[in-house]
């Protein structure tokens, strides 16, 4: 199926766009983009949508890059999205860690996640170089805010894909890790799954948290009635005792569900319904590994995010 694309610039037009902001308070820059659409939408209700986006702030982070938030909001009654863009060159606090220079307002149909979650992807990539942040936070006029958007972030396709839903891995683990290498990159990546790749990048199998749990207790202990002879977690004693020597090849799975960076989300939706599994390693055209998607963070971005 071809996918069909969009212009970003057909959602943003040149007097919602303001520039040389000195406010150092985000609440009030929020404040003059939302009176800049209510301009274009009468309708436009400030509290309740005001009240929207602080909501979504306390699930999500406006901050989504170095110095630059994208405060957004699901509205019922639009028909199509309404941005608005302020230029902070001093910078203003928006909640993160650094100042926010560059603030785009994004309210989207509610009937309509995924040119939200397009738009939102989108906005990602384009100024995932804080380089481009800070140039764009310098503009002097909204007529150079608007050719760049026009040169560069041109074309939303029309249908979500698994790269629009997917999250980086923090880390991967290699065939050749030992099991201790393993339990360290759980520990400081938080991870409940992560994958394993030879020393060419190419995707070899999973590796679970589950995984260690099971390769500690070996099955027949499940059977037992009375545990009290491993209440000492003796298993795992002796598991933790040769975890430097044995490799990660010698546990993972080699068989687990994924999909392409291309596929449609809704293919994702079938996979994970069909297979109740909670989450998939997301492969680019050569099958290395380049994120993955949890149910969770697929729900949320789809229905709330």
């Amino acid at each position: 199926m071809e996918k069909h694309s969009r212009s970003f610039c057909s959602f943003l037009q040149l007097n919602n766009i303001i520039c040389g902001v000195n406010d150092s308070d985000g609440k009030i820059v929020l404040e003059k983009l939302l009176t800049l659409l209510k301009r274009h939408f009468p309708e436009l209700d400030e509290k309740y949508t005001r009240n929207e986006i602080e909501s979504r702030e306390t699930l999500f982070p406006t901050m989504i890059a170095p110095g630059l938030a994208i405060p957004h909001a699901r509205i019922p009654g639009l028909q199509t999205p309404l941005v608005a863009i302020a230029c902070v060159p001093g910078g203003c606090d928006f909640g993160g860690t650094t100042p926010a220079k560059i603030i785009v307002l994004i309210l989207t149909p509610i009937d309509d996640p995924n040119l939200h979650i397009q738009l939102l992807s989108a906005l990602a990539k384009e100024f995932e170089n804080p380089a481009v942040t800070e140039k764009l936070a310098q503009s002097a006029k909204p007529q150079e805010l608007l050719n760049h958007f026009s040169c560069g972030l041109s074309k939303i396709p029309d249908y979500l894909t698994a790269a629009d839903l997917m999250d980086e891995f923090p880390e991967v683990l290699q065939e050749t890790d030992s099991i201790l290498d393993a339990v360290k990159k759980f520990a400081v990546t938080g991870s409940e799954e992560l994958p394993v790749v030879d020393n060419s990048g190419d995707l070899r199998g999973v590796l679970s948290l589950s995984d260690l749990l099971k390769y500690s207790l070996p099955e027949h202990l499940l059977w037992l009635e009375d545990l009290s002879p491993i209440y000492q977690l003796q298993p795992f004693s002796d598991m933790l005792k040769t975890a430097d020597e044995t490799k990660v090849a010698d546990i993972m799975r080699e068989e687990f569900i994924q999909a392409e960076v291309n596929d449609p989300a809704v293919k994702l939706a079938k996979i994970f319904l069909i297979n109740k599994i909670s989450q998939m390693i997301i492969t680019d055209g050569d099958g290395k590994p380049v994120g993955m998607v949890t149910l969770k963070n697929f729900s949320a971005k789809l229905f709330w995010d």
